[in-house]
């Protein structure tokens, strides 16, 4: 047991946790927590440029390394900024500690100085939302939001911390390690509930595995593959896990959902038994309706959290557990099973429609015309982005059509919004990321107009030295919205062209690195470069305006 400040407990917490970065904007209500991390030659403070990027930041960092990750920022405005980052991670269940100071005790309730009740803001978009409502329990908060955040099906927990309580005297800081306060251990499947699972894939004749985000939290990516082997299955991901199996394995047909493969989807509908691997079949994975899931088809569901398990679609078997405890256990059980039924006909369709998907993708990549259309940019990524690239897609028209034109051959190498669909996410989400995973290179994609929302990470890009590329597909509209008015009020759009500046310019007086390409063959040798260069850099590709995809509402009323 050791005496220190209650800023010099905070810190010695996060030190336990092995927290390298912490993300935000300095501010008047933790400037005890400020000075102790001045020492603290372990832990870095990245000072961002708006706490909207410091959460993301976070996000990106968490989602890249598989460690928790940490944002810190003042009470009233600062803790307001946040909340579109920490809903990110909320969606992507990530490891975010994001803290917040606030105002002393006994001005609270006087509408004070940047006063504003955080726990509620932050409640609906956390695991937990709390307040440290004594000192001495700083050390006892931390380590359960830290526990909070990374068991179960993680995800973000917030902590408030009234800036008297910090200015306090030194408190009693207990000198213990996470293994002592949160265990992790992977949540066994119930045996009963494995060996029926093996008995309805073993009779299956049309079997398909949706691997979803569980799949890479877990670790279970080659599990699924030896699952889908043994079952002649196709392989499909679940909406923004399209590196939850080897993309290039025979029996990836592709991605479900919005944006996805169509071909994924045929697949899927054909299906009798569907085995849905760490995923809620969410929104746009499923749209809710049978088009992709049939409802004559059998669902086995595995779910870390059984709040999920036929939520969304009724169950033959619903498995609480983590997703590699489970697929191992039925893998097992199927290994025991006589003889699969022959299934040669059900994998040479799933095969076919694999080479359509490729064969489709293959002919986008031979077009021609100025300016480019996106489809073709993503040909061009395809042939030059190495294996270990992290890609990060915005949300928007033209990062939309990269789900369906990007290929993952290992797990952890996609960041995307998911269901919160947030503009401006991929940028910092991307300097998080590199710093996560600094030996991987990091590819954020954006379009014009999500890009310019976090545009001033720029300057922390450059001044932390983060190498990260950003990609921006300059149309200069609001894609997805003039889509929609295109398709739904011909003739009558508003408010949906936009002009931009030149991006690599405006990247060059930052102090990054900057490129122009109007030529799609260029494409591929300036993303070489701009990650070997070692410097920030930003890639502007105008694109052509007039090649948007099909709303979402359309999507859903054509079937």
């Amino acid at each position: 047991m050791t005496r220190l400040s209650p800023g010099q407990s905070v810190v010695e917490t996060l030190r336990a946790e092995g927290i390298s970065y912490v993300f935000g904007i300095v501010g008047g209500t933790f400037l005890e927590v400020l000075d102790a991390l001045y020492d603290a030659e372990d832990i870095e403070f990245v000072s961002t440029r708006h706490e909207q990027g410091a959460a993301f930041m976070a996000d990106g960092f968490a989602r890249a390394s598989g460690q928790p990750a940490v944002c810190l920022v003042t009470n009233g405005p600062g803790a307001t900024n946040l909340v579109s980052g920490v809903y990110a991670a909320y969606t992507g269940h990530s490891p975010v500690i994001a803290i917040s100071g606030a105002p002393s005790r006994d001005v609270v309730y006087r509408d004070a100085f940047q006063e504003a009740d955080h726990v509620s803001l932050f409640r609906p978009v956390t695991k937990q939302a709390l307040t440290v409502n004594a000192s001495d329990r700083i050390p006892e908060l931390f380590r359960h939001a830290f526990r909070t955040a990374m068991t179960g099906k993680r995800g973000p927990v917030f902590i408030d911390i009234p800036r008297d309580l910090l200015g306090g005297a030194p408190i009693e800081h207990p000198d213990a390690q996470p293994p002592s306060y949160r265990v992790h251990q992977r949540l066994p499947a119930d045996p009963e509930l494995v060996a029926r699972a093996a008995a309805l894939l073993a009779s299956a004749e049309r079997p398909v595995i949706i691997a979803g985000g569980g799949v890479n939290q877990s670790g279970a990516s080659e599990t699924v593959v030896q699952l889908a082997e043994l079952l002649s299955a196709p392989m499909i991901t679940s909406y923004g896990r399209n590196d939850a199996v080897p993309n290039a394995h025979p029996l990836y047909v592709g991605p479900l959902g919005r944006a996805g493969a169509p071909e994924a989807g045929q697949v899927c509908a054909r299906a009798d038994v569907i085995l849905a691997a760490g995923t809620r079949l969410s929104n746009f994975t499923s749209f809710y309706d049978n088009r992709y899931i049939t409802a004559d088809a059998k669902i086995i569901q595995i779910e870390i959290d059984e709040r999920e398990l036929g939520r969304n679609y009724p169950v033959a078997v619903g498995i609480q557990a983590d997703a590699s405890a489970a697929l191992s256990s039925i893998l097992d059980a199927l290994r025991q099973q006589p003889a699969q039924p022959d299934r040669g006909a059900w994998a040479a369709e799933a095969a076919d429609l694999r080479a359509r998907r490729r064969a489709r993708l293959d002919d986008e990549s031979t077009w021609t015309g100025s300016p480019v259309k996106p489809q073709r940019v993503y040909g061009e990524l395809r042939k030059a982005l190495p294996e270990d690239a992290i890609m990060v897609l915005d949300a928007g028209a033209c990062p939309a059509f990269g789900y369906d034109r990007l290929d993952f051959q290992r797990p952890g190498t996609l960041i995307t919004p998911l269901d919160f669909g947030g503009l401006g996410f991929a940028f910092p989400e991307a300097l998080g990321a590199k710093l996560g995973r600094p030996d991987a290179p990091v590819v954020a994609i954006h379009g014009d107009g999500g890009f310019l929302f976090n545009v001033q990470e720029l300057e922390t890009a450059v001044r932390e030295g983060i190498a990260a590329v950003t990609i921006v597909m300059n149309n200069n509209l609001w894609g997805s919205e003039a889509a929609y008015q295109q398709a739904l009020y011909p003739g009558r759009e508003i408010g949906a062209r936009v002009t931009n500046p030149r991006f690599d310019k405006l990247a060059e007086l930052f102090g990054a690195r900057g490129y122009y390409v109007d030529r799609a063959e260029d494409v591929g040798d300036v993303v070489i470069e701009a990650i070997e260069c070692g410097q920030p850099a930003v890639i502007e590709i105008p694109v052509d305006p007039d090649e948007l995809p099909r709303p979402a509402r359309l999507v859903e009323s054509s079937r």
